[in-house]
């Protein structure tokens, strides 16, 4: 098993979004980054952890928890003429871009800011908090995922 941050702006697609869609699934289409491409094609498997962060928010941030329930697969959007992320030059015998599907697990209320992410000793090497970094599929270490884990688990009532 392995751990990503996948990058969405609120405004065009929320964790709030997936929570709406149908089995609170959906294919995460539209990259058009190759690195990330490769992740989607080569790396993102079943069973794979999510942080769904939110960038361009104020403050940016993980809002949710998903995990990917379908591995990657040539990304639809991309042979389609009338979507924002066609590719006039991807063709479904030989796909460029690809996407996972990854389902909601549990929001993160309120969302775990990028100035709070910053403050943990234990996340000081995370890819996100990187300068320079804008990569909008990351990989997320283990230790990593367990620290955000461990401060987003809901506090159980007594």
């Amino acid at each position: 098993m392995a751990y990503w941050l996948f990058k969405s702006e609120p405004n065009v697609f929320s964790f709030q979004d997936l929570q709406s869609s149908p089995g609170q699934t959906t294919g995460w289409d539209g990259v058009r980054n190759y690195q990330a491409r490769n992740y989607l094609r080569d790396e993102v498997k079943v069973g794979d952890g999510v942080l769904f962060y939110h960038s361009n928010a104020d403050p940016p941030g993980i809002a949710g928890i998903a995990e990917v329930v379908e591995a990657g697969h040539p990304d639809p959007t991309a042979f389609d003429p009338k979507s924002d992320h066609h590719d006039p030059k991807s063709d479904p015998k030989a796909p460029i871009w690809y996407q996972v599907s990854i389902r909601a697990v549990r929001a993160i209320d309120p969302p775990l800011g990028l100035p709070a992410l910053r403050e943990i000793p234990e996340l000081a090497g995370m890819e996100l908090l990187r300068k320079g970094s804008r990569l909008s599929i990351q990989p997320v270490t283990r230790a990593e995922w367990d620290r955000i884990q461990k401060l987003t688990r809901p506090k159980s009532r007594r």
